[in-house]
């Protein structure tokens, strides 16, 4: 069964840093990318950035470029979202997603989802 599990988020104030970690388990890690998604209420799901098992190629949507940084430990099976500058519209339950990378980063080829973590950011 592929499980992935979000953690590291939180209640921040703007222009703070959190770690979002994704573990993953119950699939081939480098045969998949994993995508950080983000939800706010009233909005689609937003691809915040991805990560390619692949070859490690990494993606980021153009809010989030320069702020934010995708990592991986493959040993820990776990993929990393560092979240720094912080702005109050990044608010959002931030997802994990096994599936394949795109430059678009689009939920439609993410296939098994995690349950979130709440990032909120005061302002």
């Amino acid at each position: 069964e592929v499980q992935l599990v979000e953690s590291g988020g939180g209640l921040v104030q703007a222009g703070a840093s959190l770690r979002l970690s994704c573990a993953a388990s119950g699939f081939t890690f480098n045969d998949y990318a994993i995508g950080w998604f983000r939800q706010a209420p009233g909005k689609e799901r937003e691809g915040v950035s991805c990560f390619s098992g692949y070859d490690g190629t990494t993606y980021y949507a153009d809010s989030v470029k320069g702020r934010f940084t995708i990592s991986s430990d493959n040993a820990k099976n776990t993929v990393y979202l560092q979240m720094n500058t912080l702005k109050p519209e990044d608010t959002a339950v931030y997802y994990c997603a096994a599936g394949a990378c795109v430059s678009s980063i689009h939920y439609s080829h993410f296939g098994s989802w995690g349950q979130g973590t709440q990032v909120t950011v005061s302002s």
